[in-house]
């Protein structure tokens, strides 16, 4: 995996600065505009992803990248129902504790740890989910259908093939966001149109390599060894 070229395949689009730029408006209308980012974003995954690992940005696609994009925010929202399950049991007993009278102490106590742990649950469960976003968004950017992304069970294998790779893009990703992303506040205006496309370009490249490496891994296993394997030489 190239992680500099993430970075870097962007400058090498003659027309990368008004591509960066339309996206980044488009990105200002609410709501619809997240939606095409988002769709933009898998279009250069499925291009990195299906081989090409220079890929020009995509021009935009307005109808196809909010479809893409609508989708996979829809897989994201069935993946994070678990989030809603773990904070459950803390609406309950707090609703309880408010209904009943406990003793104040005893429900504050009650109430901090179960929030504690509740916390500790939820960051755990964003950070796998974290995990898994890469290979979701670029399952639905290939095969099209919200139900690409929903194969639990494929979309596992494909993080646990090339756990490495995705780990490196999640890093890519949270240096994109905290600080690449921030640098366009400082220049106001235009600046934060710009970094934040060109933030969702890296993440975007980075998503389709990570893919790519574990559809590489999966085609060519290793092969277990035989006990024919320390045999010497024959003369």
């Amino acid at each position: 995996m190239d992680f500099g070229l993430s970075f870097s395949y962007v400058f090498k689009d003659a027309d990368w600065f008004k591509k960066i730029l339309i996206i980044g408006l488009v990105a200002l209308i609410p709501l619809l505009g997240a939606f095409v980012l988002i769709g933009w974003l898998m279009e250069i995954s499925r291009r990195v992803a299906m081989g090409d690992r220079q890929p020009l940005l995509p021009d935009l696609d307005f109808g196809k990248q909010l479809s893409d994009g609508f989708k996979a925010f829809v897989a994201y929202l069935i993946y994070a129902l678990p989030i809603f399950v773990i904070y459950l049991p803390l609406i309950i007993i707090s609703a309880i504790a408010s209904a009943t009278g406990i003793d104040e102490d005893t429900s504050m106590a009650i109430l901090g740890i179960l929030t504690a742990c509740t916390v500790i649950l939820v960051v755990l469960y964003s950070i796998f989910l974290t995990l898994l976003t890469p290979a979701i968004y670029t399952r639905i950017a290939i095969e099209g259908s919200i139900g690409a992304g929903l194969k639990v069970r494929e979309i596992f294998a494909i993080v646990k093939s090339a756990l490495g790779a995705f780990l490196l893009a999640i890093v890519g990703t949270l240096l994109t966001s905290a600080i690449i992303a921030p640098l366009g506040s400082i220049a106001c205006g235009i600046g934060a149109l710009l970094t934040t496309a060109y933030s969702m370009a890296v993440m975007g490249h980075l998503y389709g390599q990570a893919y790519a490496q574990a559809t590489l891994n999966k085609a060519t296993p290793a092969v277990p060894p035989t006990p024919y394997d320390n045999l010497p030489p024959a003369l």
